[in-house]
C-alpha cells in the first residue's frame, strides 16, 4: 500500500446549480482507523466525501493529498450506496478492477475467484450481477473495491436499507480491510454502526463541519448542541 495520508481541506467548499452545498471545510485526516460521517439527512456527508474522494472538485479551497492527485487517485477506492454493477458476470465484476489496470484476464478471475469464496458469492460467479438480491450487490462492491487493496476505501452508508446479516457480512469485511491496513472513511445513519466501527467522527450539519474528534468523545461528551440532539433521536434543526 501507498500512504497516501495525511489528507488535508482547506477551506474547501462544493457547489451545486449556484448554491453552496458543503463547506468551507477545513479539516485533516491522518493516521490509521476508520473515520465515520455522521449527521442528519442532507446534511452533506455524501458530498464531503465525493469531495475528499475527487468525484467532485471544490468550487473553493483546495483538497491536498500527500502524494501527487494522480497517485492517489490510483490507491483508492469508493464504495456507494447502491452497487452500480457493470453488464457481466458476478466473477467478471469482482476482476475489472485488475484488468483494468492492467492484469491478463485469467490471472484476474483467478485472484476474483478466491473473493467470491471469500464473500460466499461463489455458486453465483456465472450469474449476471444484476440478479444479486441487495445484499449480495453489496458484498460483490466491497470485494470490487477491496481486490487492489487500496490505501483508502470511501464508503456511503454502504448498509443502507440492508438486513441485519448483511449489514454484519459488510462490516466483517470492512474490519478484515481495516486490519489489513486500508484506511476506512464512511458515511453512515446508523448509529450503533457508528460505534461500532469508528476511532473518529465527522458531524456535519448542514454543509458545516461542526465537530471532528476521537469517536469515545464525540459519543460520550459531544460539543455542540445540534450533535447532542442528533445522538438523543432528536429532529436537529
Amino acid at each position: 500500500m501507498v500512504d497516501l495520508l495525511p489528507l488535508s481541506l482547506t477551506n474547501a467548499s462544493v457547489r451545486k446549480t449556484g448554491k453552496t452545498i458543503l463547506g468551507p471545510v477545513s479539516l485533516t485526516l491522518s493516521g490509521t482507523g476508520t473515520t465515520i460521517l455522521l449527521g442528519p439527512n442532507g446534511a452533506g456527508k455524501s458530498s464531503l466525501l465525493r469531495l475528499m474522494h475527487g468525484l467532485d472538485r471544490p468550487a473553493s479551497g483546495t483538497v491536498h493529498w500527500a502524494v501527487p492527485h494522480d497517485i492517489a487517485h490510483l490507491h483508492q477506492a469508493f464504495v456507494f450506496q447502491h452497487a452500480i454493477l457493470l453488464r457481466r458476470s458476478v466473477l467478471d465484476n469482482i476482476a475489472y478492477p485488475l484488468v483494468a489496470h492492467g492484469m491478463a484476464r485469467k490471472p484476474a478471475r483467478a485472484v476474483a475467484a478466491d473473493w467470491l469464496d471469500r464473500i460466499g458469492l461463489t455458486p453465483h460467479a456465472n450469474r449476471p450481477a444484476n440478479t444479486l438480491s441487495g445484499g449480495e450487490r453489496q458484498k460483490l462492491a466491497m470485494a470490487r473495491a477491496l481486490i487492489r487493496a487500496p490505501s483508502v476505501l470511501f464508503l456511503d452508508e454502504p448498509c443502507s436499507n440492508l438486513d441485519g446479516q448483511a449489514t454484519a457480512e459488510i462490516e466483517s469485511l470492512l474490519q478484515e480491510a481495516h486490519t489489513q491496513g486500508t484506511r476506512l472513511i464512511m458515511a453512515t445513519h446508523d448509529l450503533g454502526q457508528a460505534r461500532r466501527l469508528a476511532t473518529d467522527v465527522l458531524f456535519i450539519h448542514k454543509g458545516a463541519l461542526l465537530e471532528h474528534g476521537p469517536a469515545d468523545r464525540f459519543f460520550a461528551t459531544p460539543q455542540t448542541p445540534e450533535a447532542i440532539a442528533f445522538l438523543k433521536g432528536d429532529i436537529v434543526l
